[in-house]
């Protein structure tokens, strides 16, 4: 009897807490693993600098891997579930083919896990590895709200309708874009992550070799024949630069090579097929410097990492990132997981008074 009157006890001081805490803190904040796991951030850019370093093109990959996650069922790690029998998952579904990076995320969770167990979820580690993979091409820091919690769900099916097709016109994308309230300028300056990365030749073959489902933008011949070189007809595994002009660099050198008719997927030259789109890419295209680019993308990318997230009570704390939890270890780790985020939030509202107050 006393161990219930214990339970409902600490119910109610979680009801009340959460009662407390305001809307915009029940969600993500910078500095979410301040007191639980003071080292994570550290951990996870040193990882990603040594991954990075054996295999710069990782970073393309893991930004991918990121955004894909993120705008199919939101930014909590969904993408990173293997399927199950009877039950297909996102990473399983067509159009996730070419997604790579999954060993990447696994690896960083372990070293994280092995530091402080079960306090950092799997889509955190997945955002932090993303927004490292920025830093380190020589892009911008940028301040990432963390403390996500990772989904149970994964459903190959909901990849379609929060996916761009195979040859999507610049509209097909505005219209995807428009589902998560983000604007045209949102779209072309998240396009910029194509400046790092790598594309498979069965993704441009159809560019190519002129067996597009629809009317393709323009692609510049000498460009064309140069790909062509690359990527032979029926080659499905060769990995080609997005931004020949500087692979490894985050930069505005992806507006230049798009604004001479040179952007390797379909979607990049629709970007030229748009008012919006268009005057941003020739602006950046011309631009003495990266700032705005810079500037806008820490934006955009903050934004996108917003995008469906699960907190508090929501989702779980996984203990591998291609599984759920099993059930039995499910209880305490919630427990541990909301206990940890209701004193985070709190904190960040508190400090929030004091400003006020002073």
């Amino acid at each position: 009897m006393a161990a219930g009157v214990v339970g409902l006890r600490g119910i109610a001081v979680a009801v009340v807490v959460v009662g407390l805490v305001s809307s915009a803190a029940a969600h993500v904040f910078v500095g979410a693993y301040n007191k639980t796991c003071p080292q994570a951030e550290e951990m996870v850019y040193k990882e990603m600098t040594d991954i990075l370093g054996k295999s710069p093109e990782v970073g393309g990959a893991i930004l991918r891997l990121f955004s894909v996650d993120c705008f199919v069922g939101g930014c909590e790690g969904s993408i990173l579930l293997n399927s199950t029998p009877g039950h297909t998952a996102e990473k399983d579904s067509p159009l996730n083919k070419g997604v790579r990076g999954y060993e990447v995320v696994d690896a960083i969770k372990a070293k994280l896990d092995a530091a402080c167990p079960g306090i950092v979820s799997c889509s955190d580690t997945l955002a932090l590895a993303a927004r490292d993979a920025v830093r380190l091409r020589k892009g911008p820091y940028i301040p990432l709200p963390t403390g996500r919690r990772d989904g149970n769900t994964s459903n190959a099916a909901d990849v379609g309708p929060n996916s761009p097709a195979p040859g999507a016109t610049v509209s097909d994308l505005l219209t995807l874009f428009a589902k998560f309230n983000f604007t045209a300028k949102d779209l072309v300056v998240l396009s910029g992550a194509h400046t790092i990365g790598k594309a498979h030749c069965s993704t441009i073959s159809p560019r190519l070799y002129g067996n597009a489902s629809v009317p393709d933008p323009p692609l510049d011949a000498n460009y064309t024949a140069a790909l062509r070189g690359l990527c032979k007809p029926g080659d499905a595994d060769t990995l080609v630069d997005l931004d020949p002009g500087s692979p490894a660099t985050f930069d505005t050198d992806y507006y230049k090579q798009v604004a001479t008719q040179r952007g390797l997927l379909s979607t990049d030259a629709a970007l030229l097929l748009n008012a919006d789109t268009r005057a941003y890419v020739l602006r950046q295209a011309n631009a003495t410097s990266d700032d705005e680019f810079f500037s806008d993308f820490i934006v955009s990318f903050v934004n996108m990492s917003k995008i469906g997230v699960l907190t508090h009570s929501h989702g779980e704390i996984r203990q591998k990132c291609s599984a759920v939890n099993p059930p039995s270890s499910s209880p305490s780790t919630s427990a541990a997981a909301i206990a940890t985020s209701l004193a985070g939030s709190l904190l960040f509202l508190l400090a929030g008074a004091l400003v006020l107050l002073f």
